[in-house]
């Protein structure tokens, strides 16, 4: 059996770490850079870096800090936001990310996901996805539909759907966010979890929701994921990497213990 990671999300807005609910009412938080080595030091398996706003404000990434944080760390390290060409994955890779993550570009042309696949291999191409709860229809059978730009535009697009399709043309991962749970540390939607890691055959990370270290737990045990992303409950010093993994493995949920 594959361990279980703990990862570490950095949101970056103007070269900030930062912090929303709900993709709203970010604040400011920190350096990234700083808290990636910090992260780094801690134990955690990965790094997820996002530049929130890049996508919905259609401007690249911010590549120099990309390079920045990959001189700091030596795990995986995948890198999202504003990401719309192949070209665009070489850059994020030649300046030191393992993976790159397509969300809003991949729904408005999934063709990306193919021609990244096949650049770069499937293990580089991680499938971000934003989804939201609504009242299932025949549209959007599953009760969940997928979100672009940042949480602001609402696709019609069934999460399930897509989640299969994705893995069709050649995404190795899937991170999925619950934009209900997002910041709330009220907990993983664990349904959504659930329903989208027993559908595919590739590793799903789940995001959004985590406030205690038992939430983390009921991801891998209810939520039936691969990864767990966390931001809120380490950024803020409720937890540290260390102690959630101590926890995990003290309840036979298999880590990587690094010390």
């Amino acid at each position: 059996m594959l361990s279980k990671r703990i990862i570490p999300c950095l949101d970056v807005r103007d070269g900030k770490l930062t912090k929303g609910v709900k993709f709203k009412g970010n604040i400011d938080i920190g350096d990234p850079v700083e808290m990636a080595a910090f992260y780094y030091e801690e134990g955690a398996d990965e790094l997820v870096f996002y530049d929130i706003t890049a996508s919905s404000e259609g401007r690249d990434i911010m590549i120099e800090t990309v390079r920045r944080v990959a001189e700091k760390i030596f795990i995986p390290f995948s890198v999202g936001g504003g990401i719309r060409t192949v070209d665009d994955m070489r850059r994020v890779l030649l300046a030191g990310a393992e993976k790159v993550s397509i969300n809003s570009s991949a729904i408005r042309d999934p063709g990306l996901i193919r021609e990244g696949a096949e650049a770069f291999g499937s293990q580089a191409i991680v499938l971000g996805m934003d989804v939201k709860r609504v009242a299932p229809s025949k549209k959007i059978p599953s009760g969940y539909e997928m979100v672009i730009d940042g949480g602001r535009l609402p696709m019609g697009l069934d999460a399930l759907a897509w989640a299969k399709e994705g893995e069709r043309l050649g995404a190795g991962e899937i991170c999925l966010n619950s934009i209900d749970a997002d910041g709330t540390q009220e907990g993983y939607e664990l349904a959504l979890t659930r329903l989208i890691a027993s559908s595919v055959n590739i590793p799903v990370i789940a995001s959004g929701g985590a406030g205690s270290i038992e939430h983390v737990l009921q991801v891998f045990d209810d939520g039936m994921a691969d990864a767990a992303l966390v931001a809120s409950i380490t950024h803020y010093g409720m937890y540290t990497i260390r102690q959630i993994k101590s926890y995990l493995r003290d309840r036979g949920i298999k880590v990587r213990m690094t010390w």
